[in-house]
């Protein structure tokens, strides 16, 4: 298996869990570091998730990958919310978020770029695509999602 199955299957592993306990898996990632593998995973509520989810979702799910030996070998496991800069994983995230202060990237450049700051304007539909409008500096910008590697709100003071 390579990183993005892992990363398939810890989905797969944790969504039942999560939901079970009232809270909404936002992300999921695994990354292989030197000596282990790191796994990160994001959850949200209404009202917020606290010390107490987390710890409970912490403890459930290690148990769960230690069973299924996902990833492999050593692994820590940080389970938490998605903080002030939350990534924009799945569509209703772009839906959810629109109007937000967003940081996108894209898997090749488009117009010369790669990386795009701007405003979400709208998440839509266009028959076979789905496309993110982005405001960037009074330009915009029509990115294919498809495209889109990683996306997180920007949070301003």
């Amino acid at each position: 298996m390579v990183q993005q199955d892992y990363e398939a299957k810890i989905r797969e592993l944790a969504a039942p869990l999560v939901e079970a306990e009232g809270l909404e898996l936002i992300y999921a990632e695994c990354l292989k570091m030197k000596s282990r593998w790191m796994v990160r995973i994001f959850l949200d509520k209404e009202g917020g998730v606290t010390f107490d989810d987390c710890a409970e979702i912490s403890n459930q799910l290690g148990d769960i990958l230690d069973v299924h030996d996902v990833p492999p070998g050593q692994y820590t496991l940080e389970v938490s919310s998605p903080g002030l800069d939350r990534p924009l994983e799945r569509d209703k995230d772009f839906l959810k978020y629109r109007g937000a202060n967003v940081f996108i990237r894209v898997d090749e450049k488009i117009d010369g770029a790669r990386n795009f700051l701007g405003k979400l304007i709208d998440f839509i539909d266009e028959g076979s695509r789905k496309t993110v409008i982005l405001d960037v500096a009074g330009v915009m910008r029509r990115i294919p999602r498809d495209r889109v590697i990683k996306a997180h709100l920007i949070y301003e003071f």
